[in-house]
């Protein structure tokens, strides 16, 4: 149930599970961090969903016998943010729970303009994975990490671009004709100019937390 395109270096993974709102077993997770340590080797890779939901979290009957505590969620956004390429989260649809993580761990989140963002922890009583909070914090600040770990609140697209959580808003049909062209001067420079300048930025966010 995740599609994997190669185009050279560009690799495209798309969660296909439109029926299921893309909500994620293990072994969907699973594979989605298996292709996130193996796009080491990959320019750019760019994450997306079928349909108009990008992932509603956790499969609910295997969140019930404990993948919504697994450690597989940050075996996977560890993997993504370890990537020396770039990383786009192509969020085409609402982002919901643990899903989020892995699009926290992105270097980029583009977003639909009818998307909702939400990660109801407090309500279902256990913690977030462990890097998912400190990601958030430092992309939008603790107090609106707070109002959204803490006080459950579903942001809307509008407001989660306003607060830094998404960096562009795309209609759904031009969404990954955007992301390819984001990648594109990635794609076309030596991957050593690409890493550079990610770990620049990420030694620039550092310094400044």
């Amino acid at each position: 149930m995740i599609r994997l395109h190669k185009d050279g270096g560009l690799w495209i993974a798309t969660i296909d599970r439109p029926d299921k709102a893309n909500s994620l077993t293990h072994a969907m997770l699973s594979q989605l961090a298996d292709i996130a340590e193996a796009a080491q080797d990959a320019r750019v890779l760019i994450l997306t969903g079928k349909g108009n939901v990008f992932s509603a979290g956790a499969d609910l009957e295997e969140a019930r016998a404990g993948l919504a505590t697994s450690g597989i969620w940050e075996r996977l956004s560890g993997a993504i943010a370890a990537l020396p390429g770039l990383s786009i989260a192509a969020l085409n649809g609402t982002l919901a729970g643990g899903a989020m993580g892995m699009a926290l761990a992105c270097d980029l989140r583009l977003a639909v303009p009818e998307a909702r963002f939400f990660y109801p922890v407090m309500k279902l009583g256990f913690l977030p994975q462990p890097s998912d909070p400190a990601r958030m914090a430092a992309l939008i600040g603790p107090a609106r990490a707070k109002l959204i770990l803490m006080g459950g609140q579903k942001i809307s697209a509008a407001d989660a671009f306003s607060f830094g959580l998404v960096d562009q808003l795309v209609p759904h049909d031009a969404l990954l004709d955007t992301a390819r062209s984001i990648a594109a001067d990635t794609l076309a420079a030596k991957p050593e100019i690409a890493s550079g300048i990610k770990g620049l930025c990420t030694a620039s966010q550092a310094q400044s937390v």
